[in-house]
């Protein structure tokens, strides 16, 4: 249960002046739902602004505010400009400028002969100076002050920044007065104002201290949730697992296993054998082979007389997975279950008997399989693939289902920097695939200009044409979803026009049924050419594919378009990654696509990928989900997080965790970053 002093931070925006039903939606959509949401929506940048006695003190291109008196209001013909002249304190003329509707309350504000304190940029129209669209035209002296240095944030539609300035300042003055969690010697040692003279720092001016205080904040609290649910696996009792071998010895394999494979298989073995629930992180890149490691330590757990369950994110990765598993169990004997939210009538009521009376082995599936109706003899493993899909606080949950808390192996296909590991995965150990197996096709990669997309796609009808399958992944053109499906199907339209029946189109909110029949088509051979936005499935193979074609790669970061590039190279043909690029690269951008050219190494480029964002670019529209943090920066990440890791660390051996004075603290900062799950894990928390 939250701490009662919290309660007004977690109050919902509605409690606030000038938030009615129509603010409610545009607020929504940039999260901010509760007063703590808009204490923590910091400004993006300052707007700076320098007082000046009068022009001839300002240079062009500067933001300044000075003391202007209206002379003229000058209406341009048809559509053209309003203009005011308007004289300073040293007589020199400038000219206020608007355009459209603007221009009708221009004439309120700036009434001819009467002194006005202007904001805004100083430009140049000819040989007169003049401010476009001021920022603020104010009647006195009092208000322009306060706008010497401004916040911008982020909106939505229906928002403006005075309204997100007021609504944050409302939240502001709700602060409750909370005790000290960072550690005194750090604090002495940094000079970091308090937590909340912080918050009020960070939206004023762009103050680094505050800044830096309140992402260590959020990076101590994740650092030590972490750690308090690695302390609490560690003391709980699982199932020892001890395999003889026997299945494992049947499996039929077209390949040797890598000395990574063996490594990490050897890893999860020593885990399991273990009287506490393994807590393991399988990282490996593209086409390293996590899926054969998975089933070796599943029939380890099976081989000891006890179930495993496999948990995928979406029903298309949970049948290929089952597939998958089957195909190279055949002949084991064991009986491995599919089970998704689809699966109804006599086939699910089968599934579910078949855990309970332990007859299946192995069930794959989605969420489904932890729901509160299935119910399992004896579950002592799960897998969890592509666990950055799944919440701490949703593993947690799957604990319930075994005799004793199962042991649990989670996989990525995401390379990740070892910072980035260390704040996702820092409660788990983890297992490294670093190796390829042999035999695996490199890709060559083209970075070709948008305007010889025609050349592009008549390549790829010659593909086609040889009985090929190929990808095209269109662009992140916004961070609305929407905008992205329709950029989706504007390019399926054209290229159905040229391929007809051939094409088929996945996006995210397609019907599950609609987007799974496309998939399958796919998957089948029966379609040539998948269209899709990024939301095409990481585990998604199809070894007859050989083209992957991305459009305004330029949008994507190394990372994703690393993954989306591992989606061809599986078969023994030839394959090819086009990487279709804007004009007018920045540097960083060019950056990125030599390295795509120059390696296929995805641990390479997920640290190039993070060193090139450190620089303060976001790599792609949707970068910062790469992190599990609101506040903390990349660079505050890469600088903060190994001294938060340290902290939390000394709070639980040296400073009586939870239960000590400055537990108290660090037990209200783990509720205000809602990593309470970490708490929970105590008891009486």
């Amino acid at each position: 249960m939250r701490p009662e002093r919290l309660n007004e931070l977690f109050k919902e925006v509605q409690a606030l002046e000038g938030v009615g039903p129509k603010m409610l939606r545009p607020l929504e959509k940039l999260g901010l739902t509760r007063l703590r949401d808009l204490a923590y929506h910091l400004p993006e940048r300052f707007v700076e602004r320098r007082a000046v006695p009068d022009l001839d003190a300002a240079t062009v291109g500067e933001n300044i505010i000075v003391a202007l008196t209206p002379r003229e209001h000058r209406q341009s013909g048809g559509r053209g400009p309003f203009r005011v002249l308007a004289e300073d304190a040293a007589g020199n003329i400038a000219a206020i400028t608007y355009f459209g509707r603007a221009a009708y309350s221009a004439k309120k504000q700036l009434p001819v002969g009467e002194k006005r304190w202007v904001a805004g940029r100083l430009d140049q129209y000819g040989q007169m100076l003049q401010i476009v669209h001021p920022d603020h035209v104010s009647e006195n002296s009092v208000a322009p002050a306060a706008q010497a240095c401004e916040p911008v944030y982020s909106l939505s539609e229906g928002l403006t920044q005075p309204r997100v300035a007021g609504f944050v300042a409302q939240a502001l003055s709700h602060l409750p007065d909370l005790p000290e969690w960072i550690e005194p010697g750090l604090l002495g040692r940094t000079q970091w104002p308090g937590w909340a003279d912080a918050l009020r720092l960070a939206h004023r001016a762009p103050h680094g201290e505050a800044r830096d205080r309140l992402a260590y904040d959020e990076l101590l609290a994740n650092s030590l949730a972490l750690m308090l649910v690695r302390a609490s696996n560690r003391s709980q009792k699982g199932t020892p697992l001890s395999g003889d071998g026997r299945l494992r010895d049947m499996l039929s394999l077209p390949f040797a296993l890598t000395g990574a494979q063996k490594r990490s298989i050897a890893e999860i073995e020593g885990d399991l054998a273990q009287g506490a629930p393994m807590l393991r992180l399988l990282q490996g890149d593209v086409g390293s082979g996590k899926t054969v490691v998975a089933l070796s330590a599943m029939l380890i757990a099976v081989e000891a007389g006890a179930q495993a369950a496999m948990l995928a994110p979406t029903e298309i990765l949970a049948r290929q997975h089952h597939a998958t598993l089957m195909q190279m169990a055949a002949g084991t004997g064991v009986e491995i279950a599919l089970l998704t939210g689809r699966d109804k009538g006599r086939a699910r009521e089968s599934v579910l008997m078949g855990l309970l009376d332990g007859s299946i082995d192995i069930v794959v599936g989605t969420h489904s399989i932890f729901q509160e109706t299935v119910s399992y003899k004896n579950l002592a493993l799960v897998v969890i693939d592509e666990q950055h899909r799944f919440g701490v606080s949703q593993r947690l949950m799957l604990a319930r289902k075994g005799r004793r808390p199962p042991h649990t192996l989670s996989m990525t296909a995401t390379p990740i920097p070892r910072t980035l590991t260390l704040a996702q995965y820092g409660e788990m150990d983890v297992s490294k695939l670093d190796e390829l197996p042999p035999g695996r096709q490199s890709i060559d990669t083209a970075v070709i200009s948008v305007d010889r997309i025609a050349e592009v796609v008549d390549r790829l009808a010659a593909q086609l044409a040889l009985g090929r399958q190929a990808y095209w992944v269109c662009p992140m053109v916004h961070e609305d979803e929407s905008e992205d499906i329709a950029a989706a199907e504007a390019r399926f339209a054209s290229l159905k026009e040229r391929f007809g029946s051939d094409v088929v189109l996945v996006h995210g909110q397609l019907r599950p049924e609609d987007k799974d029949a496309a998939m399958e088509r796919f998957v089948a051979g029966q379609a040539s050419l998948l269209v899709a936005t990024t939301v095409i499935e990481v585990g998604v193979d199809v070894p007859n594919a050989t083209v992957m074609v991305i459009e305004q790669a330029e949008r994507f970061g190394l990372a994703q378009l690393h993954q989306l590039r591992g989606r061809v190279g599986r078969g023994s043909d030839k394959s090819v990654c086009v990487l279709l690029r804007s004009g007018g690269l920045s540097e960083t951008a060019r950056k990125r696509m030599a390295l795509m050219r120059e390696t296929q190494d995805g641990f390479r480029l997920a640290e190039e990928d993070l060193v090139l964002r450190g620089g303060g670019e976001l790599l792609g529209t949707r970068q910062s989900g790469d992190t599990p943090f609101n506040v903390a920066s990349l660079e505050q990440i890469q600088r903060l997080l190994p001294v938060a890791h340290d902290d939390a660390r000394l709070l639980i051996e040296r400073d009586g965790g939870l239960a000590g004075e400055r537990g108290e603290a660090a037990r209200l900062l783990l509720y205000l970053f809602e990593r309470d799950w970490g708490v929970q894990l105590l008891r009486g928390g």
